[in-house]
């Protein structure tokens, strides 16, 4: 009998269904201790549709911050669960699994009424583009996996989010938890309604899986960053070609080498 399709969920927590301001996301506010619950119950409502969708095997990595957000004790017994610093490896062995899925992300800095719109760092990070194209941590992750032969099948998060996601990935399934209305504040659903469209959703796209192609970035890749503040960019260290006193560009073969040197 043949075994069903492994799985792979990046679950970040700024698209986390009930999370609508940076006072939920941050471990040093007091609103985060809630968001931590938030989170595992939507990665359990995702876990729960994967295997209903007939997966044999789920890994999820906590992807938010230093990867210790969820709580252990209240894991979904079936799937696998990686916390903590993974090395250079953002998804280890991305290469082994049938499908990615990403879990409570957010739309890319700059969009306009995305609830805690960034990409990777508000702090340090302005504008990045990908071949020249305006893009975000979905691309990034989503491009990853690609190089790997790995379709990115679903995200959740808000209405911009799974907006942006449809651009980059004909065809994918997306879960709507919330509207944006600001960058912190949110139309939310009820917890029970964004935990049952979450796993809806989930199944359907394991079992759609084969249906969405991987999204691959043009070889070789161009990696554009623009910088929030003068002054840092890193002009010494080699493959840098500085485009002005807040953009630099780097290329790789692969969008993991490309974003190794940008980083």
């Amino acid at each position: 009998m043949k075994s069903g399709p492994s799985i792979f969920v990046m679950v970040d927590m700024e698209g986390i269904s009930g999370v609508y301001c940076s006072a939920q996301v941050d471990a040093t506010m007091p609103g985060y201790a809630a968001a931590r619950r938030y989170m595992t119950w939507d990665t359990n409502a995702c876990v729960a549709g994967c295997f209903d969708g007939g997966a044999s095997r789920v890994v999820v990595r906590d992807a938010h911050g230093g990867g210790g957000n969820m709580i252990w004790d209240e894991f979904d017994p079936r799937a696998e669960y990686i916390q903590g610093r993974s090395g250079r490896q953002r998804m280890p062995a991305i290469e082994t699994f049938d499908a990615l899925i990403l879990l409570g992300y957010h739309a890319m800095a700059g969009t306009p009424e995305a609830v805690l719109e960034h990409t990777m760092s508000s702090k340090h990070w302005q504008n990045l583009r990908i071949n020249g194209v305006l893009s975000g941590e979905l691309a990034i992750d989503a491009g990853l996996a690609g190089d790997a032969g790995v379709p990115t099948i679903m995200v959740s998060g808000d209405d911009k989010l799974c907006d942006e996601a449809r651009r980059f990935i004909p065809g994918i399934e997306t879960a709507q938890v919330k509207k944006g209305l600001d960058c912190q504040g949110a139309q939310l659903m009820t917890k029970e309604a964004a935990h049952e469209l979450i796993r809806a959703t989930a199944k359907r796209a394991v079992q759609r899986r084969g249906e969405i192609k991987p999204y691959v970035a043009a070889k070789p890749v161009r990696m554009t960053l623009e910088v929030v503040s003068r002054g840092v960019l890193p002009v010494t260290r080699d493959g840098v070609k500085v485009i002005d006193g807040r953009t630099y560009e780097v290329t790789g073969d692969t969008m993991e080498q490309a974003l190794q040197r940008l980083l």
